[in-house]
């Protein structure tokens, strides 16, 4: 099974502006993320980034950089641009890692790449998993989705979805929750052509009301096929909290 995997990162980050270089037990976040991703069997891993910072920072431990705009919108249009400079057919498969995601397993990296190139007629593959804590379904920066039988992604949500009437109205007394509900993990498998075809499109409407780059490809209707996640993914970094947390995991190793 042959694939790629592509880790988009930008420097100036909303939640922490240059967090891709924080120390992690001596070596750079983005580092720590290249690792996993190197352990998942990819034919190759390259890091697209907007910062000559984390190129020089990339490059000093080995690994290959992309020098990518500083308007891209997210990172799937930093994809397609890295794609396009690495020379891929268009029928390659490419993954999508987030360059916050320290802890990423490597064999949900190729259960993702898998789940694409087992589907001929689906473009996007992402993954998920069961939300158990009725907090963690109210958390808008937790995204949800909802999937046809086909596991096919109906919509993603940073609200509770699906919404129960019944027990919701009160979210915080919710202790328990009704039905199945999931979180979306950010980890995308893509053909390279299809990347060419989304930053052709305007982005849509709902994209620019949920800040969730997904939603383009569904508003002009590709399928995305969702499928549970083999191994648990941890949480990814986007605070402080979450910095420190990883600090910890690592110190105990």
């Amino acid at each position: 099974m042959a694939f790629k995997v592509i880790i988009p990162v930008r420097y100036h980050s909303k939640s922490m502006p240059g967090k891709a270089l924080m120390d992690i037990a001596g070596k750079p976040m983005i580092q720590r993320v290249y690792e996993q991703c190197i352990q998942s069997g990819a034919d190759s891993v390259a890091i697209a980034t907007d910062h000559v910072d984390i190129k020089k920072v990339v490059e000093k431990f080995g690994a290959t950089a992309c020098m990518t705009s500083t308007r891209h919108e997210s990172g799937t249009e930093r994809l397609a641009e890295a794609v396009a400079m690495l020379g891929y057919d268009e029928d390659e498969v490419v993954v999508n890692v987030q360059g916050n995601e320290p802890l990423i397993p490597p064999e949900v990296i190729h259960q993702v790449a898998n789940n694409l190139l087992e589907h001929d007629n689906i473009k996007i593959a992402t993954l998920c998993e069961q939300i158990r804590k009725p907090k963690n379904l109210f958390n808008p920066m937790i995204v949800k989705v909802v999937m046809n039988k086909r596991s096919h992604a109906l919509y993603f949500s940073r609200a509770p979805i699906a919404w129960d009437e019944q027990h919701f109205p009160l979210a915080e007394n919710v202790t328990e929750l009704p039905c199945e509900h999931f979180r979306h993990v950010g980890l995308y498998a893509y053909r390279v052509g299809f990347l060419q075809e989304y930053i052709g499109w305007d982005p849509s409407p709902l994209e620019k009301v949920e800040k969730l780059e997904q939603l383009r490809a569904l508003y002009y209707g590709t399928r995305i096929h969702v499928a549970i996640a083999k191994k648990n993914i941890p949480m990814d970094v986007n605070t402080e909290e979450d910095f420190k947390a990883i600090q910890t995991h690592f110190a105990k190793k």
